[in-house]
């Protein structure tokens, strides 16, 4: 397991598990149980998922303490604003069973609020209920906002990003500032697996097309949370540390950019 050295100091693992859309009860205790298993130690979910319950309960069961996990959960649109959100985090808290949460996230910038919000999360922060504040679906004029009004910026940014939308523009921003970048969809949603340069590399390097769009992501020093409730599938995508991709192969990667968003754009207010 590889780390990320959060501006704080913080370590975070650059493989999580995403849980977004598991709604069965059974199948998602089981899915993070699994993840644990293999070796996962980061689970990324969010108060929007309904499954904080669950994920929490998976942590328990698989008896590895709970300094050695990193759970990411997130602030909902309606829950957001600065009393709102202190007591979305205790909601969280308590669904997820813990005392501290390792990253908490806004989802959204909701429009006269993600300021408020993410205030908030600084006092949280301060209150050492959360080890690292962050934010989701932030492009570089919501950051730029928070910058001029916030005491501390945020230590991550959750983002859409594969290769047919690789965010350079917004991950260098976000590096200048030392904020880590995450992201979700990493594998576009498996839009990105039939591509035929993927396929080639999948050959070459002995690998799955998963894993080559997986890998790619971490040679960029980006964190991933692929998800999956397969065990098979939760096992391939942790299976990455045993090669590297060549330069040419990465170049090659980035050449597939198209801007080819799936989910909402974030400047767009849509969400």
């Amino acid at each position: 397991m590889i780390l990320k050295k959060l501006k704080n100091d913080v370590l975070m693992p650059y493989v999580g598990l995403g849980v977004y859309k598991m709604t069965n009860s059974k199948e998602t205790v089981h899915a993070v149980t699994e993840a644990i298993k293999v070796g996962y130690r980061a689970v990324d979910t969010a108060s929007y998922y309904e499954n904080e319950e669950e994920v929490g309960e998976a942590i328990r069961l698989s008896g590895i303490p709970r300094k050695e996990l990193f759970i990411t959960t997130k602030v909902w649109n309606d829950e957001q604003g600065y009393d709102e959100t202190l007591r979305a985090c205790e909601r969280s808290l308590r669904q997820l069973g813990v005392d501290y949460i390792d990253l908490y996230l806004i989802h959204w910038p909701v429009p006269g609020k993600f300021i408020d919000t993410y205030r908030a999360i600084e006092r949280l922060y301060e209150e050492k209920l959360i080890r690292a504040p962050g934010v989701s679906n932030h492009n570089k004029k919501h950051l730029l906002q928070l910058e001029n009004k916030v005491n501390i910026m945020p230590m991550v940014n959750q983002v859409e990003c594969h290769p047919y939308l690789q965010q350079d523009d917004l991950i260098n921003f976000c590096t200048e500032r030392e904020m880590a970048v995450t992201a979700w969809a990493p594998l576009g949603k498996g839009m990105v697996l039939q591509d035929e340069l993927i396929k080639e590399l999948a050959q070459k390097y002995h690998k799955t097309p998963a894993q080559i769009i997986l890998r790619w992501h971490l040679q960029r020093e980006t964190i991933i949370i692929p998800k999956s409730v397969t065990p098979s599938r939760i096992l391939e995508n942790f299976d990455l540390f045993d090669f590297t991709m060549e330069k040419k192969d990465m170049d090659r990667i980035s050449r597939l950019e198209r801007n080819g968003r799936i989910g909402i754009d974030p400047d767009t207010d849509e969400f």
